[in-house]
């Protein structure tokens, strides 16, 4: 396992973090994580090297406004002497906070459910322009200083959902150890992006990067044309290698989050994190991830990486699976078996409530999307094609 320096924290950081937020699941409810499964994943991956576990409160549960199960679940994982060997990272549901008693209780909660006395890496989630300004009135600087001075937390970061201009700002207000940003060979330019990575990494911060294989599209199912392209390549790779080694090339990167889902996953990116070093990729081959960028800009619809931030629905609409049925659509060529994947996985019948045109507008859904998807008007579309 390589590892790098976090940033102005001086902490050497596992350049493979491990995200637990896609843990395997008991039949097809999110809530109830196959522990045996995730653990054995967990352990595999500390005790070849992995030393930065990531989690957060509404993790693997029924949506944004309640606690999941993640928490309490890492708790377990690291019992047996395995906390001591990690750094933990969890993050505080800006989008629930309202006060500063707020915040306080949401610490301390989170404290009991992952069974430890302080969190390593403390997040403020998904920072965006809804959630912020709440947040500065509220008073978030002065909680973050004295948890720290109380021991609650060691170091303090955030992670970010919107605008570039808007990551400067925050990176500006405050004295922040480390941030989180989306980053993958599809949204350089996306989000903070490349200009807010360099940005951040001027300014000292330890840098963490999520979805890095775009919620696994970057993985599966890839088109053959890109399929072809990466065949190019003097060194044979499989797309999940392609991803991780992309954002690894970026020296400025700290620590990359996987979200694994099974053994195998684990196994193939603890192995390929041991020769992720930066600026290891040759000008062929970042060529080549250019060609295979550009073929996939043409063809995705929505921007979506099924994040789920945007549930629950209140109308029951199933927003993630829609789209990325919508995406899989234009991505894979408009099989007809996407159609009928509409009708049927994840209980798309037409008689149910998870279908688009359930929608009733209400807007819940963009006020929590981290994406800035419109996502009243790209339901419409899903609507006209399937419906």
């Amino acid at each position: 396992m390589l590892y790098r320096t976090y940033g102005k924290t001086k902490e050497p950081v596992s350049v493979l973090g491990f995200g637990c937020m896609r843990l395997p699941v008991l039949g097809n409810d999110p809530t109830k994580i196959d522990e045996d499964k995730a653990i054995k994943m967990i352990r595999y991956a500390i005790d070849n090297g992995v030393n930065y576990v990531d989690t957060a409160y509404p993790y693997h549960g029924n949506g944004i406004t309640h606690a999941g199960a993640s928490e309490p679940f890492v708790a377990k994982a690291l019992k047996d002497g395995y906390r001591e060997r990690v750094k933990l990272a969890t993050k505080l549901p800006s989008w629930l906070i309202k006060s500063r008693a707020d915040m306080d209780r949401y610490l301390n909660e989170q404290l009991q459910r992952l069974e430890t006395d302080t969190i390593d890496f403390y997040l403020v989630h998904t920072l965006g322009s809804h959630t912020w300004p709440v947040l500065k009135e509220a008073g978030i600087t002065e909680f973050l200083d004295q948890a720290v001075k109380d021991g609650k937390i060691k170091y303090a970061g955030f992670s970010f959902h919107d605008r570039v201009g808007l990551f400067k700002e925050i990176i500006d207000y405050y004295d922040w150890s480390f941030c989180q940003i989306q980053y993958n060979y599809l949204d350089e330019n996306y989000q903070a992006g490349k200009e807010g990575l360099m940005y951040a990494a001027q300014k000292g911060l330890g840098i963490a990067v999520m979805e890095p294989l775009r919620g696994g599209k970057l993985t599966d199912g890839l088109p053959t044309e890109a399929l072809d392209l990466f065949r190019q390549a003097d060194v044979p790779r499989t797309p999940a290698e392609w991803g991780l080694r992309w954002v690894w090339n970026h020296p400025e990167v700290s620590v990359v989050l996987s979200g694994m889902t099974t053994l195998e996953q684990v196994t193939e990116n603890v192995k390929l994190a041991e020769t992720a070093r930066p600026n290891s990729l040759t000008a062929k081959e970042l060529k080549i991830i250019e060609q295979v960028k550009a073929l996939y800009k043409e063809r995705i619809k929505v921007n979506c990486t099924a994040c789920a931030y945007c549930m629950p629905c209140p109308a029951g609409v199933n927003i993630p699976g829609c789209f990325s049925i919508y995406n899989d659509y234009s991505v894979f060529g408009g099989t007809p078996e996407t159609k009928e994947r509409y009708k049927f996985m994840y209980n798309f019948r037409l008689d149910s409530k998870a279908h688009a045109s359930k929608c009733v507008e209400c807007g819940n859904c963009e006020n929590h999307c981290p994406q800035g998807i419109a996502v009243r008007q790209e339901l419409q579309k899903v609507q006209a094609l399937f419906e």
